[in-house]
């Protein structure tokens, strides 16, 4: 039974993405031969600064286009997929959901639709692991999350996540295909360029001599992982399904710790040194988003062995050190 990567034919949907580049950096350390999907190119992603795509196959193709995703499994012989591709921000979900639902729904059953026929002609594809998310769960005056908690979404990008989960997990279930989920906590740290998000807004602010602003009250909590630990989950999800009882499984992956945005803001702008306060320029929490999340990652503990490493202060140092340099 492999355990490993190494040799291992691997497409990475969304490499250009702030996780799945970290995903696609991993796996070819690890030895992995990683194609990297390609629709458009952000020339300033740490795919591309870091040289990151010179290691990997580069794949022109869309997510949504059946035949383009067939064609690159066949020729590269996939064995492994890693589904990161999607639309990621909530606040364009929200503005603009018809693109989150072709990105982030079509493109999930597409995928998957391809994977299935491949598998009709080649020795199959060994594992997949598809990219939901904390979203997905929406709104529970109960917390943290657990994997047996219903998925009751209510705004776009919620429900697009939603939408992948279910479709990623039916596929195992109904065609016995090696196909596992995931559902991240907020995750943070280096390479991540979405200025919509806390940690990098505030970072950017920080590294300009201004004072970060927040949009909601400072008031809302998430659960934020380290991209490292974010990366171990997946590589974890991922040798879970040579077990073949862990198809079809959802599993939730975070520190379990609700932080405020206020507190997210204050501790880099202490690990930064800077003496500044927030701006806060919102009232309570923005429309199209929840107020409180976090995850109860037990199941992964106990059954896989991930747990996370990253304590937040020590990820915030990291991740300013890299949002330093690169935009000082």
């Amino acid at each position: 039974m492999r355990t490993g990567f190494d040799g291992a034919s691997v497409l990475v949907t969304g490499a250009h993405g702030f996780i799945g580049c970290a995903v696609a950096e991993r796996l070819v350390d690890d030895g992995a031969r990683v194609v990297a999907l390609r629709r458009d190119m952000e020339p300033d992603s740490r795919f591309i600064t870091d040289g990151i795509a010179d290691r990997c196959v580069i794949a022109l193709g869309d997510l949504v286009d059946y035949e383009s995703m067939l064609r690159v499994l066949n020729e590269h012989d996939i064995t492994d997929v890693f589904h990161l591709g999607a639309q990621a921000i909530v606040s364009v979900a929200n503005r603009a959901p018809f693109g989150t639902w072709e990105a982030n729904v079509r493109g999930t059953y597409t995928l998957l639709e391809a994977c299935r026929a491949h598998a009709s002609v080649s020795s199959g594809i060994e594992r997949i692991v598809v990219a939901s998310s904390d979203k997905a769960y929406g709104d529970h005056e109960q917390l943290p999350y657990r994997e047996d908690f219903p998925l009751q979404p209510r705004y776009p990008y919620d429900v697009s996540k939603a939408c992948t989960d279910l479709i990623a997990r039916s596929y195992a279930t109904t065609y016995d295909m090696p196909v596992a989920v995931t559902r991240l906590a907020n995750v943070y740290g280096p390479g991540d360029l979405n200025w919509t998000r806390i940690v990098p807004d505030t970072a950017r602010a920080l590294a300009r001599d201004k004072r970060p602003v927040i949009r909601s009250d400072g008031t809302p909590e998430r659960d934020y992982l380290f991209v490292e630990d974010a990366v171990e989950a997946y590589l974890t999800v991922a040798r879970s399904l040579d077990e073949e009882g862990n198809r079809g499984r959802a599993w939730n992956a975070g520190c379990g710790k609700p932080v405020s945005v206020m507190e997210v803001a204050q501790r880099l702008i202490a690990v930064s040194g800077r003496d500044v306060e927030p701006e806060v320029t919102g009232a309570g929490t923005p429309h199209g988003e929840i107020d409180r999340q976090y995850l109860d990652s037990g199941a992964m503990r106990e059954q896989l062995g991930w747990q996370s490493s990253w304590e937040l202060d020590k990820g915030l140092g990291v991740t300013w050190d890299w949002y330093r340099r690169r935009l000082v």
